[in-house]
């Protein structure tokens, strides 16, 4: 395998502190201006602050080996990692566009340098940022996404956790009838994982099917049995408003993962379905002591600290949308005012969930397609006994820059945990909150 010369992008580092470490045995070079960017981050408290923190520590502990400027050995069998400035380098080739006063520039520059000087060997710029990718293809140098953190290869292949197959027709009828229905290893064309939803159609009559919920193949299918949230006028709409609802209300569920289009229902059932468990009408329904309603705050660590009052007040404009889910469950904000004095209902910032160790509450992460993978596993490893945990959000609509379709939290939190039976997942195909709002997601 021939030796190439990979040039680390800020958004690199700042997305997977170990990404040093994976080049197999090619040079990583490291350009003097990215260090400055993540000097920049260090003390943001958040996964791109503790990548920040954590790669400026390897680095440091780098120069034990020797000296950055020169080339140190990574490992046995990897490359050599260096620090390069683009005022060091020689046979300075670059277009005149490039502004370098602009740190991305500067950037791109040294890497078009260094790939000037590198004798016989391909360097390639690894950045997130697809700007950055598009401008280092625009003027002949090689650029890649740094994928080694993704999920999945493509959005295709990201669980559903819902499946079509194919029966007898007397089958559907047994299932009706409340026989025990089993479903053979033998009988599917594809792996089906625990809590996996089956909409079972019969082959002699396409309309005629039957909703069940897989647990094994030496399981009785078991029926959907919560289609409602009745405390709170809540029914399913379509088959994966069903399933979440299912899931949602079985406390032997401890995680859900809900992905769904704007309108497709996915925070309002969670939010609906965390009310009936804890404050419902029907006091042996009650599960959970409270309930826990947060998003992540992409601006949190930049703005709000400049924002006049209190930290509510400054936290109301990012949790408006889940009070206006609140107010419209609940009729009014005098209630939702009473019950959050009593504990019962709390809207939290992310930030300050991760550092809690929660017990016996009922928790909504809303917007968590903007989560990295780390901030997931940071937040779900606080959760206590007899606390279930929700995870909404669109993996279209993505405002973290440091992560994409396939590589954000959610996607990984879908993917990881398929596999168990604490585990719940459904993607939404159809949104359900207006017509207008429907069309206006297909045609804009």
């Amino acid at each position: 395998m021939a030796k190439k010369n990979y040039v680390l992008d800020t958004s690199v580092c700042l997305t997977d502190a170990d990404a040093l470490f994976k080049f197999e045995n090619h040079d990583i070079y490291i350009p003097l201006k990215v260090l400055e960017e993540i000097d920049g981050h260090k003390k943001r408290q958040d996964s791109v602050g503790a990548n920040a923190r954590k790669i400026i520590r390897i680095l440091d502990d780098f120069r034990d080996k020797g000296s950055l400027e020169k080339g140190i050995r990574i490992d046995k069998g990897k490359g050599i990692l260096k620090v390069i400035s683009f005022a060091d380098l020689k046979n300075v080739i670059f277009p005149a566009d490039l502004d370098l006063r602009h740190p991305d520039h500067i950037i791109i520059a040294t890497a078009k340098t260094l790939q000037a000087t590198a004798e016989n060997r391909k360097t390639i710029v690894v950045s997130r940022d697809i700007n950055m990718r598009v401008i280092c293809d625009s003027i002949g140098l090689n650029a890649e996404d740094y994928i080694s953190e993704s999920a999945v290869r493509s959005t295709d292949e990201l669980y559903n956790g819902f499946v079509i197959q194919a029966v007898d027709d007397q089958i559907i009828d047994r299932y009706y009838d409340g026989e025990d229905i089993i479903i053979s290893e033998d009988e599917v064309s594809e792996t089906w994982h625990p809590n996996q939803y089956v909409m079972m159609v019969s082959n002699a009559n396409e309309k005629k099917s039957a909703l069940a919920r897989f647990r094994s193949h030496f399981v009785p299918l078991q029926k959907v049995i919560h289609k409602s949230i009745p405390d709170w006028n809540i029914d399913a709409r379509n088959k994966e408003q069903a399933f979440a609802i299912d899931m949602l209300l079985d406390p032997n569920i401890k995680i859900v993962s809900l992905i769904g289009r704007a309108g497709s229902g996915k925070t309002l059932m969670a939010i609906a379905a965390g009310l009936q468990q804890t404050i419902g009408l029907r006091n042996e329904n009650n599960h959970y002591s409270r309930l826990i309603v947060s998003r992540p705050v992409q601006p949190l660590g930049k703005d709000i600290g400049f924002l006049p009052g209190t930290m509510e007040e400054k936290m109301l404009p990012w949790l408006m949308p889940i009070q206006d889910n609140l107010k419209f469950l609940m009729g009014d904000r005098t209630s939702l005012e009473m019950y959050m004095e009593k504990g019962k209902i709390e809207l939290e910032a992310l930030t300050y969930i991760r550092g809690r160790s929660i017990a016996n509450a009922f928790i909504v992460i809303d917007e968590a397609q903007n989560l990295t993978k780390h901030e997931i596993k940071t937040i779900i490893t606080r959760i206590g006994e007899g606390t279930k945990i929700v995870l909404t959000g669109d993996i279209e609509q993505i405002d973290n820059v440091y992560v994409n379709e396939t590589s954000n939290g959610l996607a990984h939190a879908v993917e990881k945990f398929k596999e168990f039976p604490i585990a719940g997942h459904v993607t939404f195909r159809k949104g359900e909150r207006s017509e207008l709002a429907t069309l206006a997601s297909k045609v804009l």
